[in-house]
C-alpha cells in the first residue's frame, strides 16, 4: 500500500512550521528509515500517515485514501503506529488485554483475537508476561507491549518511532528480527530513529530530514556516506561508515560483516605483487 506526501506543509498552533513542502512516496512493501536531528520533523511526518495530524497544505495518501478525509480509527486499519513513548499508548490493565484491544475493535472473532494476541506476544518474547499489568514491566518491555499491540492489528503499514531507545543488545536483536520479518511479509515499514547503526543494517532506503525539509532521500549507502549533508542535519555517520572512510576503503560498508569483507579485500589488494 503506497504512502504518498504531495507538497505537504504543517504548522503547529503556535506557528512553528514543522513540515515544509514535503514530497515523498513509499512504495508498497518497502522499508525506509527517516533520520535527522531533534526537531527535524520526523515524528510530525509520521503522524500524518495515521491521521493524528492533518496537513496545513498539500495531501497525504495512504493507498487510495486521502488522510484528511479519514478518521484516526479508520486509518488504524491500514497503519500501525508504535509511539516513541509507550506510556502514550498503553492503557489496559493487562498485557494480554492491551494487545487484544486493536484486533477486537476490528471486529475479529474471539478465536481470531486470541490467535493474534498469542502470535504477537510470542513475536516480541512476552508470552510469559501476558497476565501482568503493563506498568509493572520495565520501560523497554512496555515498548515491546506497544509493538505487540501494533503487530496484532496486522496492518499493511507499520511505523516505528525510535524503536531501539532503551533496549539492550538482546532487545535490539529481537527488533531487528521483527523488522526483517515484516519486510519478508511484504509490509511497508517506516522507522524514525537516531540509531543510525540500526538503520544502516536494516533499511535499504534512508530519508534525511532537517528543519522540516528533506535533505536527502536514497539508498542507505549513498545517504550515510554524505558527511556534508549529515552534518547539516547534526547527524554523525554510522560507526562502520566512519571507520571505512578513515581507512579510505573503496566501498562503504553498512554492517560489520560487510566491513570485514571489504577490509579483507583491500588488504589482499595491498599485498598483491
Amino acid at each position: 500500500m503506497i504512502v504518498r506526501f504531495e507538497s505537504v506543509s504543517f504548522s503547529y498552533p503556535g506557528g512553528v512550521e514543522a513540515l515544509r513542502g514535503i514530497d515523498l512516496a513509499v512504495e508498497d512493501g518497502h522499508a525506509i528509515a527517516v533520520i535527522g536531528e531533534n526537531g527535524a520533523g520526523k515524528t510530525t511526518l509520521a503522524k500524518h500517515v495515521n491521521g493524528l495530524l492533518k496537513p496545513s497544505q498539500g495531501k497525504v495518501w495512504v493507498g487510495d485514501w486521502d488522510t484528511s478525509q479519514k478518521t484516526v480509527a479508520q486509518l488504524a486499519r491500514r497503519v500501525g503506529y508504535v509511539f516513541q513513548n509507550p506510556d502514550d499508548q498503553l492503557f489496559e490493565r493487562s498485557v494480554r488485554s492491551e494487545v487484544a484491544f486493536g484486533p477486537r475493535n476490528l471486529g475479529l472473532s474471539t478465536a481470531r483475537v486470541e490467535a493474534a494476541v498469542e502470535a504477537a506476544l510470542a513475536r516480541v518474547g512476552l508470552l510469559a508476561e501476558a497476565g501482568r499489568h503493563p506498568y509493572d514491566l520495565h520501560v523497554c518491555q512496555r515498548r515491546l507491549v506497544a509493538l505487540a499491540a501494533t503487530l496484532a492489528m496486522n496492518t499493511p503499514i507499520v511505523i516505528l518511532d525510535e524503536p531501539t531507545t532503551g533496549q539492550d543488545a538482546a532487545g535490539v536483536e529481537r527488533l531487528a528480527a521483527i523488522v526483517e520479518s515484516l519486510k519478508i511479509e511484504g509490509r511497508t515499514v517506516v522507522t524514525i530513529s537516531h540509531d543510525l547503526d540500526f538503520c544502516a543494517e536494516h533499511f535499504e532506503r534512508v530519508v534525511l530530514m532537517s528543519r522540516g525539509r528533506i535533505l536527502a532521500d536514497g539508498p542507505a549507502r549513498e545517504v550515510m556516506s554524505r558527511g556534508d549533508l549529515l552534518a547539516q542535519a547534526d547527524v554523525e555517520p554510522p560507526q562502520v561508515v566512519q571507520l571505512s572512510q578513515a581507512l579510505s576503503l573503496a566501498e562503504v560498508p553498512l554492517t560489520v560483516e560487510q566491513f570485514t569483507t571489504v577490509f579483507a579485500e583491500s588488504r589482499r589488494g595491498e599485498v598483491r605483487p
